[in-house]
């Protein structure tokens, strides 16, 4: 009796131990599959370069204001350092100097502050271009910015590798539903209106005109608003005009994007536009002056809050 006792407590011990071994492996396997998960890798081929890093960056130093502000609307966390001099209004949380670090200013970086900061990612656009390398012997570096003469592709395309790096594939695939549908919804408006429209970019006291393909051109590109003047190069820092400019092309609308309201200097853009060559215009007959936030259209363009601010704005304009 006693040596069958002993062998079914034998047994039970084996399979006792066999049991716990089956636990530790499955836990350990567990552990591990989520440790693969938290690592895993993502290349992005950008115009600088492809660049290799560990998905759901949690340390990320963000350089366009337009990736802060999608960031933002995602509610992704990871932000550990911005540019806070020259901050959108609607984005001054991150000026916070006690939860985000800064780290210069958009055209020149603080190199010693990003290093100590060690961070998992950094993203940059046109502005810090120049300066890729030295971010880029700091942490992998992105650059994001928006192709103006492809503005919704270029945007989208940035839009859902930002929702792929943090894991919000699909709330970005729904916001960007939604500025498809705002979008759809201002061509309609749009397209039964003859009027035409210059766009125009005061800084101090100077004024320069921006068409198609150009920086602002998705008025024109992408929301169908006619252009006053077809020839208008296309470039990023705008054709240089006159008033007699605005005045013999005569626009039945204008885009004013105030530079000197972000900067601080000068004259602002309505101390430069109210005089009596414009005020002979249509544009400024009919009440059709429209100045845009240059928050949104100066600051963070290509942004998902900001491009449904776009949007808005130029439907606003045929209201």
């Amino acid at each position: 009796m006693k040596k069958w006792l002993l062998v079914a407590f034998t047994l039970m011990m084996v399979a006792f131990l066999a049991a716990c071994g089956s636990t530790e492996e499955t836990t350990e396997s567990d552990t591990a599959n989520a440790e693969a998960e938290e690592t895993e890798e993502m290349t992005v081929t950008h115009e600088l370069g492809e660049t290799t890093f560990n998905k759901n960056p949690e340390k990320v130093v963000v350089f366009d204001y337009g990736v802060l502000d999608s960031m933002d609307k995602l509610g992704v966390e990871a932000v550990a350092g911005v540019p806070q001099e020259s901050l959108p209004t609607y984005l001054e949380k991150y000026a916070d100097a006690e939860k985000y670090e800064n780290v210069g200013t958009l055209k020149e970086a603080d190199f010693e502050a990003i290093n100590a900061m060690e961070p998992d990612l950094i993203i940059i656009s046109g502005r810090q271009a120049d300066m890729y390398q030295e971010f880029s012997d700091i942490a992998p570096t992105i650059h994001m910015a928006v192709d103006t003469t492809d503005y919704m592709a270029s945007f989208e395309s940035n839009m859902n590798t930002l929702g792929e790096i943090f894991g919000k594939e699909d709330q970005m695939a729904e916001e960007l539903a939604a500025i498809d549908t705002q979008i759809e919804e201002v061509k309609a408006t749009v397209s039964d209106s003859d009027e035409k429209a210059l766009i125009v970019l005061a800084n101090e006291g100077k004024v320069s005109a921006y068409g198609a393909a150009s920086r602002f051109g998705i008025i024109h590109d992408v929301f169908g608003v006619k252009q006053a003047d077809e020839g208008i190069e296309a470039s990023t820092h705008g054709q240089s005009i006159s008033y007699e400019y605005i005045l013999e092309t005569n626009p039945d609308m204008m885009f004013v994007v105030d530079r000197n309201a972000v900067v601080g200097n000068g004259a602002s853009a309505a101390d430069s536009l109210e005089n009596e060559l414009v005020e002979k215009t249509s544009a400024a007959q009919n009440d059709k002056i429209i100045y845009l936030d240059p928050d949104f259209w100066y600051l963070s363009g290509g942004g998902l809050q900001s491009v449904a601010q776009m949007v808005t704005d130029v439907q606003s304009a045929f209201e």
